[in-house]
């Protein structure tokens, strides 16, 4: 067992495979009762000795891949967790974001394992913060974005308590995938956030932030579903294991709601972070151009199928028409020129363009435009009999775990090429971690040099220069709601 003292009082955790490993140590205050819907707010002490041994419960969330029935019941849901190789180190710091589409999401999943990561010379930090109505829902009475606020808790808990695991907060690299690489864009363009990292890494960036008139639409349909307002007073009267229902029925009948949100609605996207001007003042990739980040080194990238997955659970694989990818040029990419290419390779390379690969091409361009330093890579390795080089294929990897979880499915048996890849990645991620340098040169303007993780992994020019051209000058900005 090792204890470690911290600002609100001492953790017991355990000793795992030479990793000490402390779970479920709160970073705020529970965000219920006379908190639910605020700004998250510190911890409250405790006396004696706090077990870090076991998870703490996840916050309220929808039932995507039933992730509302995994982790224990409980309202503490602002937990962090932490794998230290050292715990009298000096250590550089990984913070880890995971995804969940802003709906969904909890870092005790088996994936975020942090010990193979942690065996790399670095301390893991992974963390819960709020998703879903709770945490990005535009509710009168309540600060926008939440769940960003509740990250940025997080990070100052990592500044203020990481020296008792063996870490260094002046050597903080935040990292995240999906939601969590848009959260990290997010943070890169907070000024809550600024000196709280100094290296990011934004993996599958999503191109979905709201404007405020789109959030409060969505906010008001979604608490219509309880017969009630999008108030702090209304909503906090629902109890937060049920709210997310309400999320889930506008959802299930989000098709009837595209001529008001649009893209939004044609990806069933009813969460994402808003350009409230205040929490979040400009888009992530207007704020980097405008030099707001330029002192964090940056990596982002993606993966090169990125919609398969997407197009697998909406049950189209094999199967989209003519039409749907005509409607999905006409939705996604409104006066950009596809070439003619077959329905089903034409809709993937549209969606998988507009919701993850260009914005996360876009994030270091404009980063390197503002003054900053970028690196930028694609992930094209395929497993065998899977879903290509699908979404989340990378984070497994990334960690170390390829036989764990949920995300573990699109990998399929582990062989020894997929052990190989891993490592590289791995080795990549903590590299930069430690020494700024993930092995491979940043990207500019003239040479676009990218690293290709395949086998064997190599550096080119950025791969996708068809998308890339198709995209070049287009603007990612917040969605407005369009009547």
């Amino acid at each position: 067992m090792v204890e470690v003292r911290v600002s609100a009082g001492t953790v017991r955790g355990a000793s795992e495979s030479g990793v000490g490993v402390f779970r479920g140590i709160p970073f705020a205050a529970p965000p219920v009762g006379a908190l639910r819907f605020a700004a998250p707010q510190p911890a409250p002490a405790w006396e004696g000795v706090r077990e870090a041994l076991a998870f703490g419960p996840p916050p309220p969330q929808a039932g995507v891949f039933g992730m509302d029935g995994m982790g224990v019941a409980g309202d503490d849901w602002l937990t962090a967790n932490v794998w230290s190789p050292d715990v009298s180190g000096d250590l550089p710091v990984m913070v880890w974001i995971q995804g969940g589409a802003y709906t969904i999401g909890m870092s005790g999943l088996p994936e975020y394992d942090g010990t193979r990561l942690a065996l790399d010379g670095v301390v893991v930090v992974t963390f819960n913060y709020r998703v879903g109505i709770e945490g990005f829902a535009a509710i009168e009475g309540a600060p926008a974005n939440r769940g960003l606020l509740d990250q940025v808790a997080a990070l100052e808990w990592v500044r203020d308590n990481i020296r008792a695991f063996g870490g260094d907060p002046a050597r903080v690299t935040v990292f995240g995938q999906s939601a969590g690489g848009g959260s990290v864009a997010a943070l890169l363009a907070m000024p809550r956030a600024a000196g709280l990292f100094h290296r990011a890494i934004a993996s599958s960036v999503p191109g979905t932030f709201f404007t405020p008139e789109l959030a409060a639409d969505i906010a008001a349909v979604c608490a219509a579903e309880l017969g009630l307002r999008p108030t702090v007073a209304d909503l906090s009267t629902v109890d937060p294991e049920l709210l997310p229902i309400a999320g889930d029925e506008v959802m299930a009948k989000i098709a009837q709601f595209t001529g008001r949100w649009g893209q939004a609605a044609h990806k069933v996207i009813p969460f994402a972070p808003v350009v409230d001007g205040e929490v979040l003042p400009v888009a992530p990739w207007e704020a980097l151009a405008n030099g707001a980040a330029r002192d964090v080194e940056l990596i982002a990238g993606h993966t090169r199928d990125e919609q398969r997955l997407l197009t697998a659970l909406e049950g189209l694989l094999g199967s989209v028409t003519a039409e749907q990818a005509a409607t999905a040029v006409e939705v996604f990419a409104p006066g950009l020129e596809y070439p003619e290419l077959a329905p089903e390779e034409l809709f993937e390379l549209v969606c998988s363009d507009w919701l993850f690969r260009m914005p996360s091409l876009h994030l270091a361009e404009a980063h390197v435009a503002g003054g900053g330093r970028a690196h930028v890579y694609e992930v094209t390795w395929e497993p065998p009999d899977r879903l290509g080089a699908c979404h989340g294929l990378d984070v497994p990897l990334v960690f170390g775990n390829p036989g764990c979880g949920q995300t573990a499915a699109v990998l399929g048996d582990i062989t020894a090429a997929t052990e190989e890849l891993s490592a590289r990645m791995r080795t990549a991620w903590s590299s930069f971690a430690i020494h700024g340098d993930p092995g491979w040169p940043t990207y500019t303007p003239a040479e676009r040099l990218t690293r290709v993780f395949d086998d064997p992994s190599t550096v080119v020019a950025y791969p996708e220069e068809v998308s890339r051209r198709i995209w070049d000058g287009y603007r990612f900005g917040p969605l407005p709601l369009l009547e």
